[in-house]
């Protein structure tokens, strides 16, 4: 973790662990079923910050603390003191159909999110941001390819952690291979970056 994540989440992210402590203190208040608190939970103080983890990368340690705020709400309280936690949070975030709550972790939804603009950037590249974003970091060269550069913004870091997050999982369909690097692409998942081989044909002299 970078030096400034300290700063990072007291400064200009703060407004944003404020804005859900907010509403979960206003929640502690009320008499709610676990339907209830499911609802508000994942309609409201999660969806807060869709918007903000769509832009930016959040802070490590601002993500965990978003997590503990709503683990603590879930499982609330009694004369002051915050009730066990009888299930881990990552089994409560699975989907419902494999035995968890469906709930969001903030860190993974924040890296989905920026995923989810890269792809944007990727299928539709003549979009204005598209092209602002290409002139600026990788006027000379594909968006799978660009580098961060010497002094990005923080929505171009935010963009390129999406990147990396997506092309884990990218595939590419050749078509009519006019836009296919052949020599510049790794053609089969492994470590490292092997070119494809070809057989070099020489004239054997008679006996």
């Amino acid at each position: 973790m970078p030096s400034d994540v300290g700063v990072s989440v007291n400064g200009a992210f703060k407004y944003l662990k404020d804005r859900v402590w907010k509403k979960v203190q206003g929640w502690l208040e009320l008499l709610l079923s676990v339907a209830g608190k499911e609802v508000l939970i994942k309609a409201v103080a999660q969806a807060i910050l869709t918007f903000s983890m769509s832009c930016f990368r959040l802070p490590k340690g601002l993500c965990e603390h978003l997590n503990s705020l709503i683990r603590n709400f879930w499982w609330g309280s009694k004369e002051g003191k915050r009730k066990t936690c009888w299930v881990a949070w990552n089994d409560m975030t699975m989907p419902k159909y494999m035995g968890g709550l469906g709930f969001r972790d903030f860190e993974l939804f924040n890296l989905a999110l920026l995923a989810r603009q890269a792809w944007r950037i990727l299928q539709q590249p003549t979009t204005l941001s598209a092209r602002i974003l290409k002139a600026v970091y990788f006027p000379n060269n594909d968006f799978l390819d660009a580098q961060l550069g010497d002094s990005p913004s923080h929505i171009w870091r935010a963009i390129q952690d999406g990147k990396d997050v997506l092309k884990q999982g990218l595939i590419r369909r050749i078509g009519n291979g006019e836009d296919t690097m052949i020599w510049n692409t790794n053609w089969i998942p492994r470590n490292g970056f092997l070119r494809p081989v070809t057989c070099v044909h020489t004239e054997e002299e008679p006996p």
